[in-house]
């Protein structure tokens, strides 16, 4: 089964995206998977390599979907 990275810093924006989108994506077509970038850093240069530019975002079949704007990647690595 195809995985959807749900990609977020923690912030409340982040928080808020998270809640919504774990209830709106079909579990019978997706595994979801949560990374929490603040809590594991380690995991930005895997974001930025699926072409995510600031979180939150969700990355489906290859494509990123940026949702509101929480803070960039760049932000982040400081």
């Amino acid at each position: 089964m195809p995985t959807a990275t749900f990609f977020h810093a923690g912030c409340p924006v982040c928080i808020s995206a998270e809640q919504r989108l774990a209830a709106a994506i079909d579990p019978g077509r997706y595994d979801l998977e949560v990374v929490h970038l603040a809590e594991h850093p380690d995991e930005i240069a895997r974001a930025e390599q699926a072409g995510v530019r600031s979180v939150p975002a969700l990355v489906m079949d290859g494509e990123v979907f940026h949702i509101n704007h929480g803070a960039d990647l760049a932000d982040l690595r400081a």
